[in-house]
């Protein structure tokens, strides 16, 4: 068994010069400990994804690739962003690689979860969802909107696995089953259960962020879920519709209020209400407008099927393919 099963970690890394240092520390660790016990096999690597950064970042994965035979690199061609940068690395990865697992490199997210998830994968499991199990580091206000997504995303009929984000193990049967998806519009929280086969959580304890800031700022998040809603999900369009009849119901219910008014002679000249009418329905169709173009932008982006990627350098398959010639 040591010697089939070759993990890959993936971590896609955006301006992560600051922890990048510790990341390779933690994770090599890990990995020596898993070989060691003879759970993984020698071969197996971690592969950091430059998704275009700015700084240091890929300068320091090229020379932990040199320094270090467990580590590779891929560097993108530009910034593809975090969805994007995941997807190269579990395409990269995969082609030869047993089982897959994704982390962010701020180790928030703690990697002594790791072998508990290869644990799981040996008895079976093709999917572990690493989940957390409180949210003691994030704020009141995140906390909030967190649980206020996951309820929203389940009225609207979306599998999700609440308080597990993008820290996962998959097979390898798993992975090529989840880039058989081929949406240009990604949200793999959303699509990785779609995937199926057998499946199992890890829990563990989040961590402040170890260095840097957070890629993910309010107004990311707040894109980040509108993907997420509208790529699974015409709810949202249906709810204007069900908006539409409402408005159409209490515009003839006051149709039939202005004409008794008018009949018994109690119309009273002015234009409050008029103005009130005019703005809410301008505000209601502005809206709506706005929902259905999310969706038609949507599609916009899926049919001109650009690619979701372009890799400018692979260290991984390099290193891999010298493997091979051994």
């Amino acid at each position: 068994m040591s010697d089939g099963v070759k993990l890959s970690i993936v971590v896609p890394c955006y301006n992560e010069e600051e922890v990048l240092h510790e990341t390779t520390k933690e994770l090599t660790n890990i990995l020596s400990g898993l070989m060691n016990a003879s759970k993984i096999s020698k071969n197996s690597k971690i592969v950091f994804v430059d998704d275009g950064s700015k700084d240091k970042t890929w300068a320091l994965i090229s020379e932990f690739s040199d320094k270090y035979n467990c580590v590779s690199g891929v560097k993108l061609s530009r910034n593809f962003g975090h969805q994007g940068a995941l997807l190269a690395g579990v395409t990269t990865a995969s082609e030869d690689s047993d089982a897959v697992i994704t982390i962010d490199a701020d180790l928030q997210d703690d990697v002594n979860a790791i072998p508990k998830m290869v644990n799981e994968y040996l008895q079976g499991a093709e999917i572990v969802y690493g989940v957390r199990n409180n949210r003691d580091t994030d704020t009141a206000f995140k906390r909030g909107t967190a649980e206020m997504f996951y309820r929203f995303m389940g009225f609207l009929g979306v599998k999700l696995v609440p308080d597990s984000a993008d820290y996962r193990l998959m097979s390898q049967r798993a992975c090529k089953v989840l880039l058989s998806y081929k949406e240009r519009n990604l949200f793999l929280r959303g699509i990785v259960p779609l995937v199926g086969f057998k499946s199992a959580k890890v829990f563990y304890a989040r961590k402040e962020r170890f260095a840097g800031v957070s890629k993910y700022p309010l107004h990311k998040m707040i894109k980040f879920a509108i993907d997420g809603i509208t790529s699974f999900s015409i709810v949202p369009i249906k709810m204007i519709m069900g908006l539409g009849f409402f408005i159409v119901l209490i515009s003839i219910v006051l149709l039939i209020y202005s004409l008794v008014q008018k009949i018994n002679g109690n119309v009273v000249e002015g234009w409050s209400s008029l103005m009130i009418s005019i703005w809410a329905l301008g505000g209601v169709q502005l809206i709506s407008i706005s929902v259905i173009g999310e969706y038609v932008g949507k599609i916009f982006s899926e049919v001109k099927g650009r690619p979701r990627f372009t890799i400018e350098r692979d260290i991984y398959t390099e290193k891999t393919q010298q493997e091979n010639k051994r």
